[in-house]
């Protein structure tokens, strides 16, 4: 094992347990569900203290095994997932998901390296997310916050690759709507 890259389970409430949560709840959307979640992070990896070889760093593998329950989470929610049996006919994006040309969204006008600016949208952004229904946000973070392709999603929630693009269509419009009442015209 690497010698900078020890375990100290005893610190690991006080190092990663605030910034363990705040991954954790933009991801779930529920405060709740996100304490929960890195509980279950913390026992895993005490369990598994004795297997850790060192390979990354302790911070690190805590994230990994975090992520990691934030998907089982998703994973154990596919029985709740409201099937979607026919795709309407997609009038704002194009083939590739990209917003047609006559759709597109109004130029906003905003600085986004401006970091009070960059912090109001995010805040923005997570009410917008949270006035989803839950399917349309497991999909949007899956796709958005954890960069995964659309078949294991469509795996991950047992949905078909028609209810994936539906849910995804709808959600880019309701957040496009939301932040444009919300935050672009306020």
């Amino acid at each position: 094992m690497n010698s900078q890259n020890r375990l100290d389970p005893e610190r690991w409430v006080d190092k990663y347990a605030d910034a363990l949560y705040a991954f954790t709840v933009v991801r779930v959307s529920d405060a709740g569900i996100a304490e929960d979640l890195v509980q279950e992070t913390f026992l895993s990896a005490w369990k598994a203290k004795d297997s850790y070889k060192g390979e990354a760093s302790e911070k690190n593998w805590l994230y990994k095994i975090c992520k990691n329950k934030i998907i089982d989470h998703y994973r154990k929610q596919k029985h709740a997932v409201v099937k979607i049996s026919d795709r309407e006919e997609d009038i704002f994006f194009d083939d590739v998901e990209h917003w047609t040309s006559e759709t597109k969204p109004n130029e906003w006008g905003i600085d986004s390296e401006q970091p009070i600016q960059k912090k109001e949208f995010y805040s923005t952004l997570e009410k917008c997310k949270q006035k989803l229904k839950e399917i349309q946000q497991q999909v949007f973070v899956l796709k958005y916050m954890e960069d995964m392709d659309s078949d294991k999603i469509c795996s991950l929630l047992g949905i078909t690759s028609a209810n994936y693009w539906v849910l995804i269509h709808r959600a880019k419009l309701h957040l496009r709507s939301c932040l444009e009442k919300n935050w672009i015209n306020n």
